[in-house]
This record gives structure tokens, C-alpha cells and sequence, in this order.
């Protein structure tokens, strides 16, 4: 068991927070062996406004996925997103001193390094730097340019970029709740990797995650990442909304939606109508569904419309950037009745539905598969991807301490307790050797993290 490489992601989103525990199995699926969820508290538009409240949340959702899995939690691979988030367009190139030698890893990594040197706004810092298509001595069209001959490398790249103060008040989150932080992903990169496919990533696709405080977009071309966004609305501007329309408190707004909302208020009669109880003691409130999804309709078709705008941006409309697999929507706002055919309308676009199953080994859990954690597989999927052994088992702590009775139970009770911290050395020493590959980029987000305190 102890060579199993155990992954955890840490979705903190505007209105839950997920814990997910999960490893390979020995078909490559992910098997998930816990998740703990809690309420989001000090999270707003997907960016922490009160850190306790945060710390707190996250502590909750790690105690139930640690007690759900058996595994103790070490390190997390968080997901990041919020209004700060843009994206840019940028082109680089490198000149090789010794072209007779081949590309490798070195020269990417020095084409790399050389965008992060971008000056950026000020509080402005680089999140992510995605290599699209590379160039070798003028010679375009290149997705892998290591082996091959040249002396000028360039390429073009997205790169996504983000608040520094909201990226630091994450990893201090992270860190306060007992946690080391081992990579940060954007949510809507993870949310892909968790529901496209290679085909649909291939032909072009908007991947659309609608979440609790914000709306994010992923857009692939040939298999590459083309264009992100952050949309600052999501469900919970909706359950504002119909609080707002009917007069009734925020929990009972969010249920109506839930249960009884619908993006598309034709699919209503006139005269269906939900009873509200009415509060302490007043008479219950009578609500007309046709109503309920007139307020719904009217914030969905302007969340639509702005996540349709920065598809436009891309240049969905030039033939040769055209998306063929058209659109894809996750997360819990995906959930919504008849929002599928209203994004149909409005774009004109081929919509479904994404569930994170595809990746997920047979016997999981029906919950799981859900739009709603779409961002927590794709994040254990990341953390896989880097290697990380982010969780070890729980068994030893959950022994009972023996009574002894005679001398040479102590005894064999002290040799026995000998033999168990030397094997303890040599696991750590094991792992020691097995981390040094990792220590470079872990290294480099803890002293990120410490600078930030």
C-alpha cells in the first residue's frame, strides 16, 4: 500500500469546499478513497475575504475526507480562480549558442523562464506559462521541437496571470490549515481535464464551468489551450436574484432554484405554484414557477452572453479557429433544467452536459461523477501527474495503547517499539531519496509562500 501514489486536490470554491483523496488503479482510472466537503466561508467570487473563516472550512472538509479514507493529509494540489484571473496572448524566442546540438528540455525550460520575466501589472503575478505552437529557425507549425536541429527557438504562449495578495492569502490558507501546498492549478484546466476528451480538445471546444460565485472558460483548438477567462457571476447571483424577486430568505431561495428552477420559463404553466412556509408564524408565501424561471431565465441569458462575448474574442467565427466540438458545461450551475438547450440557442453552438466518469474506475461512488466535483477529480488527476505522495496511511494512530503486566512484556514491548523506529528511519530516508526530483519546484513554492508572510 505504501507504494501507491495517494493525490489529493482542494477545490476552494465560492460555496463549498472539496477534499478528494484517490489514486491510480491498475487500469489508469482514478479511485477515489475519500472526500470531505464543507461549507465555503470567507469565500467570495472565488477569492478569500476572511481567512479564518477559510481556514476553518477547509479544516472541516480535511477531518472528513482524513475519516473517510483512513489516510492522514500532507499536501494538496489547490485549484485557483476568482475575478483577478486574465489571460494574454505572448510570443517569445530564444537563440541557441550550438545549433548542431539537438533541442531538449533546457532550451524549453529557458524559453520558459524567460515569459515569466514578463513585467506584469503592479500586484500582478504569472500563474501559468502554456506553450501553444513553437518555431524552429522560421520553421512554424511545431508542437514538440525537442530532437530536432536549430539555432532560433521561439513559440508562442497563454499565459495565465493573477493577484499576487489573492494568490498569497490562498497558500497561507492552505498552510494555516496544516497543510503544505505542492502545486497550484487554474480551476477551469483542471475542470477540462477531468470532462473533455482528446477528440474534443482535437476538433475545438469551450469548456464553460459554472460555479457558485464565478463562471469559467477553457477554449482547446488541436489540442492546445487557446483562451481563458473568469466570468465574475455564477449561482449564487441567480439564488440573489429569486430572493430579491420573491421576497423570501437566501435558503429558501437556493432550494427553489435547486429543485424547481428552470433556465427556460416556457416550460412553465401559468397556474403551477410552490407554498413557501411563511417565517415564524407568518402566512406561507405562494410562488408562481412561471415567475421563478423568468428571474432565472433573465441572469442565465446574461452569464451566457458575457461567456459567449470571450468566445467571440478567441475568434470562434474565423473557419480556421472554428469549434467544433462546440460547448461543454460543468459544475453545479450545469445542473440547472433546460440550461443545455438555452446555451443551444443563444451560441448556436453543440452543448452536453460534462461528468467527470470518464476517468473515474468503475466502482465509484454515483455522487462522485457529478458536474459539481468535476474541478476535485481534475485536480487529484493534477496531483497525480506530479507525482506527489501527498497522504500516508492512518492505521498506526489508531492503535490502542497495550497494559503491561510483567517484565518481559515490557521488554519485548521496548524491542518491539526499537524495531518500529528503525524500519520508520529507513522509510524516511526512502522517501527522502524518492522526493529530491521534486524538490526544485516544491522548494520554489515554499520559499513563494514564505516571502508572503
Amino acid at each position: 500500500m505504501n507504494k501507491d501514489n495517494i493525490a489529493v486536490g482542494l477545490d476552494i470554491g465560492t460555496t463549498k469546499i472539496v477534499v478528494m483523496i484517490g489514486k491510480k488503479n491498475e487500469y489508469g482510472k482514478l479511485e477515489i478513497l475519500g472526500v470531505g466537503k464543507s461549507k465555503s466561508l470567507g469565500v467570495h467570487r472565488g477569492v478569500v475575504n476572511n481567512i479564518t473563516q477559510t481556514i476553518q472550512s477547509i479544516q472541516q472538509a480535511i477531518l472528513e475526507a482524513e475519516s473517510d479514507s483512513g489516510y492522514k493529509i500532507n499536501d494538496v494540489v489547490v485549484g485557483i480562480a476568482g475575478q483577478h484571473i486574465r489571460s494574454i496572448q505572448h510570443s517569445d524566442y530564444i537563440s541557441r549558442p550550438n545549433s548542431e546540438e539537438v533541442i531538449n528540455d533546457v532550451d524549453i525550460d529557458a524559453l520558459i523562464g524567460q515569459v515569466h520575466k514578463l513585467a506584469m501589472l503592479p500586484g500582478e503575478e504569472i500563474i501559468h506559462v502554456l506553450p501553444q505552437e513553437f518555431k524552429v529557425d522560421g520553421q512554424g507549425e511545431i508542437k514538440e521541437p525537442i530532437g530536432m536541429y536549430g539555432g532560433r527557438l521561439e513559440s508562442s504562449f497563454h499565459v495565465v496571470v493573477g493577484q499576487a495578495a489573492s494568490i498569497r492569502n490562498l497558500g497561507r490558507c492552505v498552510k494555516s490549515a496544516g497543510l503544505e501546498l505542492s502545486g497550484l492549478t487554474l480551476e477551469p484546466l483542471a475542470s477540462a481535464d477531468a470532462v473533455l476528451s482528446q477528440e474534443e480538445k482535437e476538433a475545438g471546444v469551450a469548456l464553460i464551468d459554472i460555479g457558485g460565485g464565478t463562471t469559467d472558460l477553457a477554449i482547446f483548438k488541436d489540442g492546445i489551450i487557446r483562451h481563458t477567462a473568469v466570468i465574475p457571476f455564477g449561482g449564487n447571483v441567480i439564488t440573489e436574484d429569486i430572493k430579491e424577486g420573491c421576497s423570501i430568505i437566501e435558503k429558501q431561495a437556493e432550494l427553489l432554484k435547486v429543485r424547481f428552477g428552470s433556465a427556460w420559463p416556457g416550460e412553465n404553466k401559468d397556474n403551477e405554484i410552490v407554498s413557501i412556509p411563511g417565517l415564524r408564524g407568518r402566512e406561507p408565501k405562494e410562488i408562481s414557477l412561471k415567475n421563478l424561471s423568468k428571474i432565472i431565465h433573465a441572469r442565465v441569458v446574461e452569464i451566457i452572453e458575457q461567456v459567449y462575448a470571450e468566445i467571440k474574442l478567441y475568434g470562434h467565427e474565423d473557419p480556421k479557429r472554428k469549434l467544433i466540438a462546440g460547448i461543454v458545461l460543468t459544475g453545479g450551475g450545469s445542473q440547472l433544467q433546460h440550461i443545455k438547450q438555452l446555451v443551444e440557442y443563444i451560441t448556436g453552438m453543440d452543448t452536453r452536459i460534462g461528468y467527470p466518469n470518464e476517468h473515474l474506475a468503475g466502482n465509484s461512488d454515483e455522487e462522485l461523477s457529478s458536474p459539481l466535483y468535476a474541478t476535485a477529480v481534475g485536480l487529484v488527476m493534477n496531483s497525480i501527474r506530479n507525482n506527489t505522495k501527498s497522504a500516508t496511511p492512518l492505521v498506526e494512530m489508531k492503535k490502542e495503547e497495550p497494559v503491561f503486566e510483567t517484565k518481559e512484556a515490557i521488554e519485548d514491548e521496548a524491542d518491539k517499539q526499537e524495531q518500529e523506529e528503525q524500519k520508520q528511519r529507513e522509510e524516511t530516508t526512502e522517501s527522502k531519496i524518492k522526493k529530491s526530483f521534486f524538490d526544485k519546484y516544491i522548494e520554489k513554492i515554499k520559499e513563494f509562500l514564505d516571502n508572503a508572510e
